[in-house]
Parts: structure tokens; C-alpha cells; sequence
């Protein structure tokens, strides 16, 4: 009914790149927003980016704007974080969620999102 599945994390230089994947091809509900948040021990979950369904909106970040891009790709039903300038500070777990419901802003509401996946490790190494 409610799964997402994390894909593309890895270790990577200071300055280098990578692309995030969240499958939504399971999450036979439809979803009104896609969140990708952040958590490194001992800190609260962060919200990274966000894509909201009904008008293609997207919401970043002060620390991730002008390096990340959040988009849906239809074909391969993901929404994707494509990463560039990745910098030793964004070193950590990075979940994607579902909500299902209106929410606002889609990036801080972290507790109403519905559906997490199970998180992919991001490495950058200065």
C-alpha cells in the first residue's frame, strides 16, 4: 500500500555529485507530496527538498539551494535529488516520505508525512 525504496547514496569527493532516487512505483496511494529530509546522529530530521503532486511545486533548503534539484521522473515513477557541489556537511542518512494529505510547508512538516522509506547513506569526503 505505502513503500518507498531510497536508492543512490555512496561516498563521493567535496565538490563531486550524486543522484538520489525515492520509488513510488508500490505506493499504490496517491501522494500529494514527496520530502527528502536528512538526519546525522544526535540532530533532528531535516527537511532537504520537497515536491509537491497537484501543481509540480518544489521547496529547498536555504543550505541546499543552487546545489540541489529535486524532480519526478514519470517513466521510472521516481522523484529524484540530484546533488551537485556536495560538501562534507551534507554527510548523512537521507530518507524520502510520502503525505498523502495537503501540507504546508512540505518541507518542516516532517511529522505529517505518512510513509517513510528506509534511508540511504551519503558520504562526502573533503
Amino acid at each position: 500500500q505505502g513503500q518507498l525504496v531510497e536508492s543512490g547514496g555512496g561516498v563521493v569527493q567535496a565538490g563531486g555529485s550524486l543522484k538520489l532516487s525515492c520509488e513510488v512505483s508500490a505506493f499504490t496511494l496517491h501522494w500529494y507530496a514527496i520530502g527528502w529530509f536528512r538526519q546525522a546522529p544526535g540532530k533532528e530530521r531535516e527537511g532537504v527538498s520537497c515536491f509537491v503532486s497537484p501543481n509540480n511545486e518544489t521547496y529547498y533548503a536555504d543550505s541546499v539551494k543552487g546545489r540541489f534539484t529535486i524532480s519526478r521522473d514519470r517513466a521510472k515513477n521516481t522523484v529524484d535529488l540530484e546533488m551537485n557541489n556536495l560538501e562534507p556537511e551534507d554527510s548523512t542518512v537521507y530518507y524520502c516520505a510520502a503525505a498523502v494529505r495537503p501540507l504546508y510547508p512540505c518541507i518542516s512538516q516532517t511529522a505529517e508525512y505518512d510513509y517513510w522509506g528506509q534511508g540511504t547513506q551519503v558520504t562526502v569526503s573533503s
